[in-house]
């Protein structure tokens, strides 16, 4: 982590922010976050993200203590006191310090967090292919919401890696619904295709992104429900998120994905994604 943090409207050392030990995000998980990538300086889909963030928020039933505006210029700042480049912005918002108690406290100032730390480019190893595992999704059904509250996630992860592989990819009723800490992808005869949006997964930005680039370069997409079974007859399987960008999944369940290497058709959306990022970088696309 980097030497400046935000915390209620002061920009000051990590070694000296605190928060109280009633804060409802310590005591219950009450709250949201957001990750956001930054290159060159500059957020990366800065919209998308508070968009999201502003869902999350509604869905806890807390209102946004900062406007659009302001988040923005608070990111931006932090960026330059932790010197610009590229970082990986992570914002809390949690329901604030109160008397310990289920019920939502009334006339309570929310707790407002923000960090950076720096973001390197995804590993070359990592674009040699992970395994992953499939597991039962045993989270709650408001997985839409980005919620601190993330023991189940981590529990399936760490499932995953106490078995050898990187990620668990989660299913529920027979289907896919994403990652322990990803969105999923899956090809099959040259169609690239995802869970659609609901309640039972969180709504990446990257996954979206990816989304777009599809319909902008050509490559037929498709946003529905893929059964667990399909899994073992994909050609190519990845996995996104905005720090590890768009990963190919070459083993799962100790079977080889496809011809057990990354696919031409993540090969050709890694060169669209990069390219994406460059021109966002010279502020080409927002």
């Amino acid at each position: 982590m980097t030497d400046t943090v935000f915390l209620n409207g002061d920009f000051l050392p990590a070694d000296e922010a605190c928060i109280s030990v009633l804060d409802r995000g310590f005591m219950f998980g009450d709250g949201v976050y957001e990750v956001i990538p930054v290159y060159g300086g500059r957020l990366f889909r800065l919209e998308h993200h508070l968009d999201r963030l502003d869902h999350s928020l509604d869905g806890i039933r807390l209102e946004n203590p900062l406007p659009h505006s302001r988040w923005q210029s608070v990111l931006e700042e932090l960026v330059r006191y932790n010197g610009g480049g590229d970082q990986s912005l992570y914002l809390q918002v949690t329901r604030g310090p109160a008397r310990r108690d289920h019920a939502f406290p009334r006339n309570v100032n929310p707790t407002v967090f923000a960090m950076s730390s720096p973001l390197a480019a995804p590993s070359p190893e990592l674009h040699k292919g992970i395994s992953a595992v499939t597991l039962e999704d045993i989270r709650w059904k408001l997985c839409n919401i980005k919620a601190i509250a993330l023991l189940p996630n981590i529990l399936l992860r760490q499932q995953a890696l106490d078995q050898g592989s990187a990620e668990a990819i989660m299913t529920r009723d027979g289907e896919v619904t994403e990652g322990a800490a990803a969105n999923i992808f899956m090809v099959r005869n040259g169609t690239v295709i995802t869970p659609p949006k609901s309640n039972l997964l969180l709504p990446g930005i990257t996954r979206d992104l990816v989304v777009e680039l599809c319909a902008h370069h050509g490559l037929p997409c498709e946003e529905r429900p893929i059964e667990a079974a399909e899994l073992r007859d994909a050609d190519e399987l990845w996995v996104t998120s905005s720090t590890k960008e768009v990963v190919p999944v070459t083993r799962l369940d100790g079977v080889p994905v496809g011809n057990g290497r990354p696919g031409p058709v993540w090969e050709r959306m890694v060169e669209l994604y990069q390219a994406y990022k460059e021109a966002f970088r010279r502020g080409e696309v927002e």
